[in-house]
């Protein structure tokens, strides 16, 4: 994304002004790589649809319903693989939160007629559509909250404690009619 056309918001801004939060760095930085605006609602869309889509799917394979809450969050056990350290932590998480293996799971139970395999690959399905829905995407290798959807800033609120050496932060308004470079 360029970064000019962009429009700072100052401080006395009013925070009812529609506003999205960017890093700005001359080095690698936490938002890089994370979708904003547009394709990130077309994202949180699209998992809406898998997890909506998937239990529909789920509900015709005549297994009880007490599955689905049993075994939807199984596929976050997969974050014990940052127990070897972020970047095995994200090889690992993101095996488990990408549709590859649960649509070869579905497509098993489909192709063999077996209707557990077919309802655990729809739950596992279902819970990455819930992921990007709540906007919990893939992770990259720097840091745990450091998602294709959200950077490990967020939780912070953009607050960066005092001589830290984290990027500094830019609030932007695109409806303000003052435009401005950000360097």
């Amino acid at each position: 994304m360029s970064k000019e056309g962009l429009n700072v918001v100052t401080e006395n801004t009013s925070p009812s002004a529609a506003s999205t939060t960017i890093s700005s760095s001359t080095n690698a930085n936490a938002s890089e790589g994370t979708v904003v605006g547009g394709p990130r609602l077309w994202l949180q869309l699209e998992g809406a649809t898998l997890l909506v889509g998937s239990l529909v799917a789920f509900s015709t394979t005549h297994r009880s319903w007490w599955l689905v809450p049993l075994v939807l969050f199984l596929p976050d056990l997969f974050m014990a693989g940052y127990l070897g350290g972020t970047r095995i932590g994200a090889h690992v998480y993101n095996l488990a939160h990408s549709t590859p293996l649960p649509a070869l799971m579905v497509g098993y139970g489909w192709w063999q007629n077996r209707q557990l395999f077919l309802a655990l690959g729809l739950v596992w399905l279902g819970h990455i559509g819930m992921d990007r829905l709540l906007t919990f995407g893939l992770k990259y290798a720097d840091h745990f909250q450091h998602t294709h959807l959200s950077s490990s800033h967020i939780s912070t609120g953009g607050r960066q404690p005092v001589g830290s050496s984290a990027p500094a932060r830019v609030r932007v308004d695109r409806r303000s009619p003052r435009r401005t470079k950000i360097t």
